[in-house]
């Protein structure tokens, strides 16, 4: 406990002292008192003034400590030694951060204010899903009327720098296949522009689920999240906290995801969506309470699990 203190000290500066919690100044707001309370027995760290917070103190050598001072806690912890982790993390493909696609010719925006009369069974269909006016000007959602997509809701995503890398393509009509996208590389964080890696993130499978879930929400389009994925690469070095609220039926996906993220200490808690087919079937209010009673992720829960599943 004392080394883990003494860690702290060196990141943040003196303490003060009050009961069970050491008071520093913050180093989110640099508040000029010691506002960030950090009680070491609980692990839990708070900001009184900028409402900053974790449930993991290690967050915090990540984010501002030296690469000597996160292996130590490691150490003290007697965590994986993870002495490739800048390594890993040092480069992304430049490929897959400067892909652009162009929305389809035929792409006609349900943003506009006159729209013509073939935009109302696309409306409808929407609303089916529980889509509201702001969904559709938050997620710069159209259609297509005719065309390889036509038929076909289009739901753009954005990269960092404002341009389009990706779009969904789902039916609302007849079609077989429910969705048609470009034919480009998936590994994106799809709408990007829009994500803040400061706040809590909600992984979800789709992007029907992602718009019922709501603010910095990030469908996951079916990956598995490997390691080297853009997506999982910019929340561990942004240290996110992440929600994950996958389907019932990915289990298996979902267990090494949560190995994965466990792996590399990132603030995890788990959604449960039993009952409902996915986050895109719930109301809004309905995933609002079930994210304020998602549990933290146990990696020897999983592990158990895993062992036991095998025999």
């Amino acid at each position: 406990m004392n080394e883990k203190i003494k860690i702290i000290n060196d990141i943040l500066g003196s303490s003060r002292k009050v009961k069970n919690e050491h008071l520093y100044s913050c180093p989110y707001c640099n508040h000029h008192k010691k506002k960030m309370s950090v009680n070491f027995a609980k692990n839990y760290w708070k900001c009184w003034v900028c409402d900053a917070r974790g449930k993991n103190i290690y967050r915090i050598v990540r984010k501002f400590g030296t690469y000597d001072q996160r292996q130590k806690w490691l150490l003290l912890d007697g965590r994986l030694d993870l002495t490739e982790f800048d390594k890993f993390f040092a480069e992304i493909n430049d490929e897959e951060i400067t892909q652009t696609v162009s929305l389809p010719e035929e792409f006609v925006s349900l943003c506009n204010r006159n729209l013509p009369m073939s935009s109302k069974k696309a409306l409808d269909y929407l609303k089916s899903r529980g889509l509201t006016k702001q969904d559709i000007l938050s997620w710069k959602i159209g259609y297509c009327t005719g065309g390889r997509y036509g038929g076909r809701i289009i739901i753009p995503s954005y990269n960092w720098s404002g341009d389009a890398n990706y779009y969904i393509a789902r039916s609302f009509g007849s079609h077989q296949r429910r969705y048609l996208n470009p034919p480009v590389g998936r590994d994106i964080v799809f709408n990007e522009l829009y994500v803040d890696w400061d706040e809590d993130v909600v992984l979800v499978e789709g992007v029907f689920d992602a718009i019922i879930a709501g603010p910095n929400a990030i469908p996951i389009l079916g990956s598995t999240l490997r390691e080297n994925s853009r997506l999982f690469q910019q929340i561990v070095l942004n240290d996110s906290p992440v929600y994950l609220a996958l389907d019932n039926d990915a289990e298996k996906k979902r267990n090494w995801i949560i190995k994965s993220f466990l792996r590399y200490d990132i603030e995890l808690y788990l959604i449960d969506t039993s009952g409902c087919e996915d986050v895109g079937s719930m109301t809004r209010e309905e995933f609002r309470k079930r994210k304020e009673i998602a549990i933290p992720a146990d990696l020897d829960e999983i592990l158990i699990f895993d062992k036991l599943r095998s025999l």
